[in-house]
C-alpha cells in the first residue's frame, strides 16, 4: 500500500490575526476619492469583458485542472434569480478564493470583498476592480462609500462575498473562529446569507487534494433578536454550518499547531 506523505507543519499562535499566504505585498490606500461603483457604460463594459470572457473561462480551467473543484448544493442558489445575497466561505487558497465565487453564483456576478493588498498584484492587481473586487476602506469617509457599494450590488440582484476568517490560511481543513462585523450588512439589508465551505478530500488518481465546496443556507436574522444579539446569533448558525461541512475533508495538506507559549 502507497504511503501517504506526511503534511508540512505550520505553527500559530493567533488564529485571528496571522497570516499565511506567501505574498507579501503592501496595501493600497483606499481613502474617500476611491471609486466603488462605476456607471459609465464603458466601465459596465469593462466590467463584463474581463469578469465573464477572461477570467470566466481562465478560472474554470484553473479550478479544474488543479483541484477537480466540485460544488454541491449549487441548486440552494437558483431560486434566487433576480435577488441579492451573502455569501460567507473560509479562506484558504490565495488563487482559488478569488475565482471560486464565479461558479457559486453563476449566472449572477459576484463581487469579492478583498484585502486592499489585492490591487497591488503584479499584472492582475489593477484590473481586480473591474472583477468584482471591494477591496477594504482605509478611513471612516471611505467606509460610507464601502457600506453603499455593497447595498448598491445587493440591490441589483449581485452576490456579495465574504471571507469572514480575513487572513488567509492554505489548505486548512478547519474553521478558525471569526467576528460578526460583517454580519451588519445582510442584516441592515433584510438579505439573505448562504455560507460557503471549501474542503480537501482524497482523489483516486493523483497526489494533489480535490476541492469540493459545500453550500448552505439561506441563513435569516433572528427577528425576535436586536443589536448585537442579533448579528452574533447570524455569525454563530453560520459558522456551526461552516464547522460541520469541514468535517468532510479527508487529507490534510498543511496540519496547523498551536505553539506553546514561553
Amino acid at each position: 500500500m502507497k504511503k501517504e506523505t506526511e503534511p508540512r507543519v505550520i505553527y500559530f499562535t493567533d488564529e485571528l490575526h496571522e497570516e499565511f499566504s506567501e505574498a507579501v505585498i503592501p496595501p493600497k490606500p483606499i481613502d474617500e476619492n476611491w471609486v466603488y461603483v462605476h456607471t459609465s457604460p464603458w466601465k459596465k463594459f469593462t466590467h463584463f469583458f474581463w469578469y465573464r470572457m477572461v477570467a470566466t473561462p481562465i478560472a474554470f480551467f484553473y479550478l479544474k485542472c488543479k483541484f477537480h473543484h466540485k460544488i454541491v448544493g449549487r441548486e440552494k442558489l437558483k431560486h434566487k434569480k433576480n435577488e441579492g445575497y451573502f455569501l460567507y466561505g473560509n479562506h484558504t487558497q490565495p488563487i482559488g478564493d478569488a475565482l471560486i465565487p464565479t461558479f457559486l453564483s453563476m449566472p449572477k456576478h459576484a463581487y469579492v470583498v478583498v484585502n486592499p493588498s489585492n490591487l497591488n498584484v503584479p499584472v492582475v492587481g489593477p484590473v481586480t476592480p473591474s472583477l468584482g473586487a471591494l477591496p477594504l476602506p482605509g478611513n471612516m469617509a471611505a467606509a460610507k462609500n464601502f457600506a453603499r457599494a455593497i447595498e448598491t450590488r445587493y440591490r441589483e440582484g449581485r452576490a456579495v462575498v465574504i471571507y469572514p476568517e480575513a487572513h488567509i490560511w492554505p489548505y486548512y481543513t478547519g474553521i478558525r473562529p471569526f467576528p460578526d462585523d460583517s454580519f451588519s450588512y445582510p442584516i441592515r439589508l433584510g438579505a439573505p446569507v448562504y455560507c460557503f465551505t471549501n474542503t480537501y478530500q482524497r482523489r483516486k488518481h493523483g497526489k494533489k487534494p480535490r476541492i469540493v465546496t459545500y453550500i448552505d443556507g439561506p441563513f435569516y436574522p433572528d427577528e425576535n433578536l436586536t443589536g448585537a444579539a442579533r448579528r452574533r446569533d447570524l455569525r454563530d448558525r453560520v459558522y456551526a454550518q461552516m464547522k460541520t461541512r469541514s468535517e468532510n475533508s479527508t487529507v490534510e495538506v498543511i496540519r496547523y499547531v498551536r505553539k506553546e507559549s514561553q
